[in-house]
């Protein structure tokens, strides 16, 4: 029943490794196109969070801010395999899989600057983008508040017939609440085609795996053994590898109608978020400086793009140009646009208020004196 499949440890360069992952079934018939278009996408979510990062510096961004550097490969793989009836739905560290699936950079940080034209209205902030036009369900800040929320998604998507499924992503921090145990249970119980992705970054909120959560000698990933559901463990710095895995649990959840539990091993640069003043006191400079100089996934897959000659450094740089001028003007675009009105408060709140023509309730919805 369980797929269990370890990283292996790399003893060759990270492009060749890539280039046998690019062979797997999954990848082989990719085109030039594609493969390009995957770079652009991870370069964007890259330099939009940078960007971010220096509009919070500034005083601009209210709350709190967590950045997707160094986890860009994930989320890319994953919105690559969405078909019309496969849903993504998130944890706080979001705005990665929000670009991934199509959002554009404007909505996003204009969201983050509590501005009327951001994609919830400026009403959510960072933790919050949804685009239910894209199957993008968010963005949320309780901690695996998402986890039971997207197995309704997959139960929604079986009770219509659809073929589809509903990735439910965490972080390592995540699996020990007990909701998202609550979801498992349900989503083997029920036979739902959901895939429940552990973004393991390993650190949680700010302490080490070995030290918070109890798990088997595979991995946490393992724990789908109590629930009877098959797991799998993924090399995060690798967007082939990632393809492959989350492939083979898409055909799992659109076949079978059953539910993967998959463990993707990545890193964050940053802390957990930017208010997270002990970032480099729980782990070395030489761990993040290892990471970066071997294990960047924007930079493995840029070396493999190069040795493969699917792209030119001109290429490259162009690309590169092209998403730091989309985020610049996307800060511009935000800076300048309105808050929301005090009238709005009470908007999107209750279907009935906006949709008073359909109301068949009784009773006052807000209370304001």
């Amino acid at each position: 029943m369980s797929a269990k499949t370890t990283p292996k440890k790399r003893v060759k360069p990270a492009a060749s490794i890539l280039a046998d992952e690019a062979k797997l079934p999954i990848n082989k018939d990719l085109s030039k196109e594609e493969q390009i278009g995957f770079y652009r996408d991870m370069v964007r979510i890259r330099r939009f969070e940078e960007r971010s990062l220096r509009v919070y510096q500034q005083g601009k961004i209210g709350g709190f801010l967590h950045l997707y550097i160094g986890q860009e490969s994930i989320a890319v793989a994953c919105a690559s395999l969405m078909g019309d009836h496969d849903h993504m739905i998130t944890a706080y560290r979001n705005h990665g899989h929000a670009l991934a699936v199509g959002m554009g950079m404007n909505e996003c940080m204009a969201e983050l600057l509590g501005k009327a034209t951001g994609c919830s209205k400026g009403k959510g902030g960072s933790m919050h983008f949804f685009a239910p036009d894209k199957n993008y369900w968010g963005g949320h800040g309780i901690v695996g508040g998402q986890i039971p929320l997207g197995v309704g998604l997959a139960y929604g998507v079986k009770y219509k017939g659809n073929t589809g499924s509903a990735m439910a992503f965490m972080g390592d921090g995540a699996i020990n609440q007990g909701a998202v145990h609550e979801a498992y249970n349900l989503a083997a119980l029920w036979d739902l085609p959901a895939i429940f992705i552990i973004e393991n970054n390993g650190y949680s909120m700010g302490t080490s795996q070995e030290r918070s959560s109890s798990h088997p000698k595979e991995g946490l990933a393992a724990r789908a053994e109590g629930y009877n559901m098959a797991w799998e463990n993924i090399n995060g710095e690798s967007l082939f590898a990632i393809r492959d895995g989350v492939g083979r649990a898409i055909k799992r959840a659109h076949e079978e109608s059953k539910p993967t539990i998959l463990e993707i091993h990545t890193y964050r640069y940053q802390g957990h978020s930017v208010a997270d003043a002990n970032a480099k006191k729980y782990r070395t400079k030489e761990e993040i400086d290892d990471y970066r100089k071997n294990h960047d996934p924007l930079n493995v897959y840029r070396l493999y793009l190069l040795d493969q000659k699917v792209m030119s450094e001109e290429e490259m740089k162009e690309i590169d140009a092209a998403a730091k001028k989309e985020a610049d003007d996307a800060a511009k675009f935000a800076d300048e646009s309105p808050f929301p009105s005090v009238e709005s408060i009470t908007e999107d709140v209750y279907w009935e208020a906006d949709n008073p023509d359909q109301r068949t309730s009784e009773g006052r919805l807000f209370f304001n004196d």
